[in-house]
């Protein structure tokens, strides 16, 4: 009961900004596999149930697209989602308007500073309450440009803000230095953080749903299997 009093006077229950990397090193099957994995999230089973076990019922989303400073775009404005036909609306606007990694011309490094201050600037405009609120990174690599990373976390996570992320591994990734532990170690950060990491290509919806479940809950006890988390 501990979300209860503020979840009830809130318009949703979670403000969730997907923050997904379109960087230079982002080619077309990872592109689509972000766009794509983020439409089939959205619409299944487990978080339409997820959003209707909540106390308001509705969740609220915004999806933009980020690589090096000042290069972002917002693909999908604040929307709320209160059942399937919602999610299936956004889901289609992500599905259509999402980057498809053709045009990677000029998006230069990835900036993972950027991408939380972008996030944090939506949440800051949400026009509505809610009683959580989220940045979600989709990366495949280290901050590399830009600002460093701990400022901007700081400065998220004293607003009430929870950054959470999924790495996603490269193939030429060091298994002794794993992308997931640098999101760990630098990037996360609020409460209840987590990261979490797909096994390979076809683990990237199952990672991605099983992350959002998490994350749209109300419930602070729910905590998937497998997620690297930050107290």
């Amino acid at each position: 009961m501990v979300w209860a009093p503020q979840a009830w006077a809130a318009n949703v229950d979670v403000a969730v900004v997907f923050a997904v990397d379109f960087s230079s090193s982002v080619d077309p099957k990872v592109a689509d596999l972000q766009r794509e994995g983020h439409a089939a999230a959205l619409t299944s089973p487990e978080i339409i149930a997820a959003i209707t076990r909540n106390y308001v019922g509705c969740i609220s989303v915004a999806y933009f697209e980020w690589s090096s400073p000042g290069h972002s775009r917002v693909v999908l404005p604040w929307t709320n989602i209160c059942g399937l036909e919602d999610a299936r609306a956004a889901a289609s606007v992500i599905s259509k308007k999402g980057d498809t990694g053709f045009a990677r011309r000029g998006r230069s490094g990835t900036s993972v500073s950027s991408a939380i201050d972008v996030g944090a600037l939506l949440l800051d405009q949400f026009p509505g309450t809610a009683a959580k609120k989220v940045i979600d990174i989709s990366a495949n690599g280290e901050n590399n440009d830009g600002l460093p990373v701990q400022p901007s976390r700081l400065n998220a996570v004293a607003k009430g803000y929870t950054i959470n992320a999924i790495a996603i591994p490269t193939q030429d990734e060091d298994p002794d230095q794993p992308l997931a532990s640098y999101f760990a170690k630098s990037v996360i950060g609020g409460s209840q953080a987590f990261v979490i990491t797909p096994k390979g290509p076809s683990d990237y919806v199952m990672a991605l749903r099983r992350k959002l479940v998490t994350e749209v809950s109300m419930d602070v006890s729910r905590q998937a299997d497998g997620l690297s988390t930050q107290h």
